[in-house]
Formats: structure tokens, sequence, C-alpha cells
């Protein structure tokens, strides 16, 4: 039997294959058929799902548990369009991603117009770069691509993929040399120095730790490094469990939440020393801008990239590897005692009044009996709303990535299919999503694609028939209640009819129950939990 011609599109999906990728997610059209076949034939199993924008995001959630690029596929016009959103959060969410659109020959387009538009220019502004495919570099694209896509900071890179292009038979090019990854460095000389000066000299140092400490997997030399030098930390909510959150210098997360911040922000204006480390403030309110002050404080930005950001200032800015960098500080600097007013333990004691586990329902009362109830192993993700800045707070994580979230772009309707690409990655794991109703109800469909994968995750939702964070913000303004309100559905029936199971539940011991009976469900569950409107005033 012959072997068929290689395609440009074959060159591309093997580049692809050989960065770790074994998954894509899209809904093809007449000019995607060939990228969608040239992935299978690499070993790339491409899933068909109900939009894009979900799509989007199932390939994230497998992205968090094999580290490879996530891959969307879409075709021509509205498929393309449809993707703005999940790679809009890609972008700012420092995901990467490498989005494989479809798109009508250049000479073709000369006089036919249906479906036609520039998506270079629709995405330029949200992705890292754009390419369109040629036959001859196709390799060269793929490269370069999958190298933007995974370099600091992560995020999207869009290939825009001509039909005849796609097709265009081209020689092997698997001797070609990839492009070889950057070599970790810390910073030497003066600044260094004064900086392992300000380490050995400080009394109260506290540590402000964001996701690029997880990209670079740097989280044993973060922890030696904390716990040799006694200094707390706090983590941004993508950085959770990059120390587990019941180590004694964890003091949670921060980023959205004005009643954490009371007791955050005072700390952090104590310490003498602030190493921000791998910090990103994409992530934070504006409650965190010129959070610490260099005038008065030293200030320390470790980090991938340099700050363009200006949400703060240092006293001493170190653009390089994480890991790398601390533990040039840690070399020769002598340990001295920290914190001995313990002020630390006296915020990790009100931090945990301030979201206390015993609620008996409504929004904390739920989040605290389904943290009792689920394993330490189980992987979470939230959805945009005021339930998501709550979960934050109170849901332990005990490894990286353990709660996964739109922490930067914070959209809506992620939850569901960040959860679903968990258990495409991990299906020995438990798995739950929480969404609030609205946030669900925007992604409802793709329940047919989990039972379609036979997968088993559990859909919590937070039923109060309101886009609570916003209705919440309109009575602080003072304003009547307009646009923020809904009917009350049937969750429970939702996954009911799309071939799951469904329970509704309006207290603690109904809740324990629903859980238990998830996790032994063969098929995907959805718990409506029923609660009050206002259930997060002055909670949050």
């Amino acid at each position: 039997m012959t072997t068929p011609p290689l395609r440009a599109a074959d060159i591309l999906a093997q580049r692809l294959y050989r960065a770790g990728c074994r998954h894509a997610f899209g809904m093809p059209g007449g000019e995607v058929l060939t990228i969608v076949d040239a992935l299978e034939a690499a070993g790339i199993r491409f899933t068909l799902i109900k939009h894009e924008n979900a799509g989007g995001f199932i390939a994230e959630g497998v992205h968090h548990r094999d580290g490879a690029p996530a891959i969307l596929v879409a075709t021509v016009g509205p498929g393309a369009m449809n993707c703005a959103n999940v790679v809009a959060n890609a972008e700012q969410d420092r995901v990467p991603m490498i989005v494989l659109s479809g798109c009508v020959d250049a000479d073709e387009a000369l006089t036919y117009t249906h479906q036609v538009l520039d998506h270079r220019a629709v995405f330029a502004p949200i992705t890292k770069a754009t390419f369109q495919l040629t036959a001859a570099g196709a390799g060269i694209i793929a490269d370069k691509a999958v190298s933007i896509a995974t370099e600091p900071r992560c995020g999207p890179v869009l290939i825009d993929v001509p039909i005849t292009v796609a097709d265009a038979p081209v020689a092997s090019d698997i001797s070609r040399p990839l492009r070889p990854t950057a070599s970790r460095f810390a910073p030497s000389g003066a600044d260094a120095a004064r900086a392992r000066k300000a380490l050995a000299d400080a009394t109260r140092p506290i540590a402000i730790v964001g996701l690029d400490v997880l990209q670079e997997e740097s989280q044993t030399v973060l922890r030696a490094f904390l716990e040799q030098f006694g200094i707390p930390m706090i983590t941004t909510y993508k950085a959770k469990g990059v120390l587990p959150e019941d180590h004694p210098l964890c003091l949670g997360a921060a980023g959205l939440s004005p009643l954490a911040d009371t007791h955050l922000l005072p700390l952090v204006a104590q310490a003498d020393l602030v190493l921000c480390i791998g910090y990103d403030p994409i992530e934070m309110r504006t409650g965190w801008r010129n959070a610490v002050d260099p005038a008065r404080q030293t200030v320390i930005d470790i980090a991938a990239v340099p700050n363009t950001h200006y949400m703060h200032q240092a006293t001493l800015n170190f653009v390089g590897h994480c890991g790398e960098t601390l533990e040039m500080l840690a070399r020769n600097t002598p340990v001295a005692e920290t914190w001995a007013d313990g002020a630390p333990a006296r915020t990790q004691n009100a931090l945990l009044e301030a979201f206390p586990a015993s609620d008996r329902w409504g929004p904390a009362g739920v989040i605290a009996e389904t943290r009792a109830v689920m394993p330490d192993t189980t992987l979470a993700t939230a959805d945009s709303g005021a339930h998501r800045i709550m979960i934050s707070q109170m849901w332990r994580c005990t490894e990286p990535r353990g709660l996964v979230q739109s922490s930067a772009l914070c959209t809506m309707g992620c939850a569901v299919p960040l959860a679903m690409g968990l258990k495409i990655a991990e299906p020995d794991r438990p798995v739950i999503g929480f969404s609030g109703d609205a946030g669900f109800l925007m992604v409802v469909g793709e329940l047919a694609t989990a039972a379609e994968l036979g997968l088993t995750p559990i859909f919590l939702v937070f039923v109060d028939a309101s886009l609570a964070l916003i209705e919440l913000k309109q009575r602080q303004r003072q304003m009547a209640n307009r646009g923020v309100d809904f009917a009350r559905h049937d969750f429970a029936a939702m996954g009911r009819a799309f071939g799951g199971a469904g329970h509704t539940v309006r207290s603690r011991p109904e809740l324990r129950e629903a859980l238990k009976e998830a996790m032994n469900c063969k098929t995907f569950t959805v718990i409506a939990a029923e609660i009050e409107p206002g259930g997060y005033d002055g909670r949050i």
C-alpha cells in the first residue's frame, strides 16, 4: 500500500504532536477538514464540541494537567469569531494555546466575500502572534507558534490555514532542528548583592507569589527558600497550592476579595522586605495598586518579563528565572528570626474567622460542605461571580492548579468546560466545577459533549436566580434592581435531560449525600444548590 504524500497540514500537526499535544477541540467546517484529518493522523485526538468558546476552555483544562499547548480548531468566519473570548482569556490568563483557523485562499477572496474577513487582524490584539500557513514554511511556522505560545509569559498564537495550503504536498522536515529552550539564568553583580543584603537584614519579610513560579516549575525551590528564611507567603488565585494551603507560612490567596484584603494588605504594609516572586498583578483588584512602597520598604520583583503593568514599582527588578534567582539569593545569606511579634499567625486566624466553614447553609455552607466531603485529590474549577471570590478564599488546595479559574479576564461560562478538560486528562481523579446559575446556562449545551465522552465530573450550580455580584454592586451604588435577576430553573432536570444525574439540594446534609452519590456515579452529575439572594453580603 502506497503511503500518501505529506501535506502542509501534516507537517503542522506533527510539530504539535512533538510539543506533547494529544487533544484538539473544535467545530469543523469545510475549510478545516484537512486540519482535522492531519491532527488525527499525527496522533492528536480531535473532539467535536458544541461551541468553540467552550472548546477552548476544555483544551485549557487538558493543558493544566498535561502541560502541552491547548489546541482549538475553528472554521472560517463565524467559527473563528466564536473563539474571541477564550483566546482573549488565554492571552490575559497566560495559557499557551494554538488556534487553528481555516480561511479562504487569497486569490479566491479577491472575488468571493461570503464569510470572508481578516482573522489575523481580529486576533492580533489578543494573541502573542498570528501567522498564515504557507506550504514551504509549514514546519517553521509551526515551530515558531509553539515556541512563542510557550515562552514566558505564555499565551495564544493564531495560525490561519488557507484551504489549498493545508492540502499542498510537501517534503518531510522531520530532520530540521527545533529551536532549543532558552537557558535559565539568575541575576548577578551589584543588584544581586543588594538583594542578598536586604534578605539578610529583613525582620518582617513577606512574599507575594504568582503564576510564573508554576509555569517554570519552581515550587520546590520556592518552598525550601521560604522555609529557610521564615517568610510568610500570599499567592494570587492562579498560584494557589504552590505550597499546600495548610502550610504554616501560607496566608492564602489574594485577588478580588475586599474582605480578605482588609487583613492581608495591612500585613504587607508592615513588611520591611516584599518579594514579588513570579507575581503578575493582572489577577488583582485595584486595591493592590501601589500596595507596596519602595520609598519605605525594600521591594524586589522577580518575574519572567519586565514590569510594564505599573501596578506597583520596586526597589530592584530582576527579569529571569524565579527558581534560579531564589537560589542565588539564598546562597551564603545568613538566616535571622522573622516576625517576632507573630503578626502573620494573627492574620491567618483573622482570615479563618472572616471566611468561616460553620455556616448552616448559603454559599459559604455549600463551599465548606463540599470541601469537607470531597477528597484532597479533588481538582476544582470555578466560574466568575461572587461564588468564585468566596471559593478562592475557602477552597484549600494541596497542590498547584488544584483550583482552575479565569482570574485575569474573569469570564463567565468557563467552569464547566474547564472541569471537562481536567477530567479528560485525569479520568481517575475527582473533578468538580463550581458555576453560578447564569454562567452555567451559557454553556449547558456542553453537557451533551460530557455525555458523549463518558465523562464523570460533578457540576455544582449556585442557584439564586441573580447575577449576585452585579446585584450587590448595584445595591452598593443605591441603584434600583434592574437587569440582574432572572427566573429559577430546574438545573438538575437539565443534567438528567443530557444523560447525566441531577440533584437539587437545600441543606448541608442533602448536599453531602448528593456529593457522595455523584462520586460513585457512572455519568456526570449536576447538583443544583438553591440558596437565598443576598448570601454574599459582607462575606466577600
